[in-house]
């Protein structure tokens, strides 16, 4: 079955990035990701299918990154990326804490 975002079919490279930003720091933090476009450039990067920022609303101090990839390699590709380096200067400012999932998924 081909699947309607990615368009082939094929395993996809997931990732869920769960951030603990230091306390009452959360928006500050998501701001900062927005001015300086990390969030836009990740999105337009070749293999991206989702980048996505969401706010538990039972922890004012945790992030979540939703990320999907059209596969591993193109997630490393990114992590070579000026912008991802900006976003590691800001996690060294705001972060006390990162939580690491990776899946590999097929569309269903």
């Amino acid at each position: 079955m081909i699947d309607s975002e990615s368009g082939n079919g094929k395993e996809m490279f997931l990732i869920n990035v769960t951030y603990t930003v230091k306390d009452g720091k959360r928006d500050e933090f998501y701001n900062q990701l927005c001015d300086k476009e990390i969030i836009k450039k990740s999105r337009n990067e070749e293999g991206n299918l989702k980048y996505d920022y969401y706010f538990p609303v039972d922890n004012a101090n945790d992030i979540l990154l939703l990320e999907s990839w059209t596969d591993a390699t193109s997630q490393q590709i990114h992590s070579q990326t000026p912008h991802f380096q900006e976003l590691q200067e800001l996690k060294k400012k705001y972060i006390l804490n990162v939580k690491f999932e990776k899946f590999i998924g097929t569309p269903l």
